[in-house]
């Protein structure tokens, strides 16, 4: 159904190439200490490598209220420094309808969270709601609570392929952006 990312981002840049609008991500998982948490600060670290801070804002969030107010979960955050993945601070919070109005993209974990997220929604007609590995061209494929499998590394690599891909998305649509608004920023 063509790239996701074409339909979030209407004007972004201003003749000068800074950027007018944010693409606004929110990344979301059951309890937003592990998977969602990982895929905010592995995309905020990629964003800031590329010069795209200014253009591409990041966040994540739960389904659950379980773990409300927690930082990322302790392992997690190991196996993050162990990629030299910087973990800014960080608060779990729950998903609230006003993000689907609030962010371009909601991407999950897992069909669970899918679920979940249509429910606190309701439906989503701007097809804004995906699973992550859809951008590392696995349509359909989940990425595995480390919570459960323990496999912080796993999880880890799951997340940066699906980061890795919806970055390449983000950069090819912003080229394609820049060319339409005449924006000069390379």
């Amino acid at each position: 159904a063509g790239n996701p990312c074409d339909r979030c981002i209407p004007h972004l840049q201003s003749s000068k190439g800074l950027y007018q609008t944010m693409i606004k991500i929110l990344f979301i998982c059951h309890g937003n200490i592990c998977r969602s948490a990982a895929a905010e600060m592995i995309m905020a670290s990629m964003i800031s490598q590329k010069g795209l801070s200014e253009a591409v804002k990041v966040d994540s969030a739960a389904t659950s209220t379980e773990e409300i107010g927690n930082d990322i979960y302790p392992p997690m955050k190991r196996t993050l420094a162990s990629h030299g993945v910087p973990c800014l601070p960080h608060r779990a919070r729950r998903m609230r309808r006003e993000d689907y109005d609030g962010y371009d993209l909601l991407i999950g974990m897992d069909e669970e969270n899918i679920e979940h997220m249509l429910w606190v929604v309701g439906n989503d007609p701007e097809r804004k709601i995906h699973l992550l590995l859809e951008y590392a061209g696995q349509p359909g494929c989940e990425i595995s609570d480390p919570w459960y499998t323990r496999d912080f590394e796993m999880a880890y690599r799951d997340i940066l392929r699906g980061c890795e891909g919806l970055l390449r998305r983000l950069e090819s649509t912003l080229r394609v952006t820049q060319k339409v608004t005449g924006g000069d920023k390379e």
